[in-house]
């Protein structure tokens, strides 16, 4: 069995996964640091974890109830979002990798730090239990230097400001379902509250609508998309970086747009800045698809995930007919599966 953590900055999930990569259990504690909830199956039940460890604990006691103590695991694997530009495949993890993951904090300062809070509270709580990471950012780390440098200053590109992009746990199981039927070009689309797209081609990727952060790129459920960086100046100028951070991250998107960021009750409303909202989504949904395709040279099937993107239809449809002068294209449902991913990578390494 694995053992699967994915960690967000207040929030807690894990997974257990057999050798067949079935799922046996998963369960959740959200608002960490305040009164939130664990999910255990069909359990809920509110609790207050001061931090992650706590969380850690919380779970890992529910899980052993269940049947999954901590072990039984032959390892924990950890979605780890910003490996930066070393970290560019799934690694056992030993003090170099943690010590190159802490390095890459000032990229995802929110992320890396409680994913390393994770990892290292499974290891005070079972010392020789093998650990892995995988990577967010490293299913991009195919993509050409022309599609992730910024045109700025060698000393700044130097200093890790370039496109990462993200979701790619989501895209490399995606390529993971497909198996040997995939496409040659694949026009992704992850659509959920993050949404973003990706150029596969042949099974990597070669380009990404996300960049230096997850703030670029599509509409979102809260964050703005693409924005000119001298809006970003003057908005940083008015209202401080602080504030401008939460009103691009935060306040912006759809919430910003139709004043809800639920995809689901903005299709049921009947008003103008719903119905503004959700064609803002697909519109530049379709415009960030063309420049993917162009990086393909051509498209032959889309693939849409994520919750917009396996739960809405009429999103997909929208964004289809903007693309219908080019003509039928085959169109999937796959569900994302990130935490299979994880999984599968682990059992990968430990197979080595």
């Amino acid at each position: 069995m694995i053992l699967v953590s994915n960690a967000g900055s207040s929030s807690l999930k894990l997974a257990v996964f057999d050798q067949d990569l079935t799922e046996r259990l998963s369960g959740s504690v959200t608002e960490i640091g305040e009164n939130g909830e664990l999910r255990c199956g069909e359990q809920r039940q509110p609790v207050q974890a001061r931090d992650h460890s706590q969380a850690l604990d919380l779970l890992l006691d529910a899980f052993s109830k269940a049947g999954h103590p901590l072990d039984s695991f032959a390892a924990a694997a950890h979605r780890v979002v910003h490996g930066g530009a070393v970290l560019t495949a799934p690694a056992r993890l030993d003090d170099k990798t943690i010590r190159s993951i802490r390095a890459c904090i000032p990229l995802a300062p929110l992320h890396n730090p409680a994913n390393l809070d994770v990892i290292e509270a499974v290891a005070a709580r079972a010392l020789h239990l093998p650990q892995c990471a995988s990577f967010d950012t490293a299913f991009h780390a195919t993509n050409p230097d022309v599609a992730t440098r910024y045109a700025i200053p060698q000393v700044q590109h130097d200093a890790g400001i370039r496109r990462y992009g993200f979701h790619g746990l989501s895209y490399a199981g995606m390529v993971a379902h497909f198996g040997d039927a995939l496409p040659d070009r694949l026009l992704a689309l992850h659509l959920g509250n993050g949404a973003s797209l990706c150029a596969i081609h042949h099974g990597e990727s070669v380009a990404t609508s996300m960049g230096y952060s997850p703030v670029s790129g599509l509409t979102m459920g809260t964050r703005a998309g693409e924005i000119d960086a001298a809006a970003v100046l003057r908005l940083a100028t008015e209202h401080g970086i602080s504030e401008t951070d939460l009103l691009l991250n935060k306040r912006s998107g759809l919430t910003a747009l139709g004043g809800d960021n639920n995809m689901k009750a903005l299709l049921d409303r009947t008003d103008t800045d719903a119905a503004f909202a959700v064609n803002h989504f697909c519109y530049w949904a379709a415009r960030h698809a063309g420049s993917a395709i162009v990086a393909m040279g051509g498209v032959d099937a889309v693939a849409f995930t994520g919750g917009i993107g396996e739960n809405a239809p009429a999103i997909r449809d929208r964004i289809m007919d903007h693309l219908s002068f080019l003509g039928a294209i085959p169109v999937h449902v796959v569900p994302a599966e990130e935490e299979k991913q994880i999984a599968r990578d682990a059992l990968a390494l430990l197979h080595r």
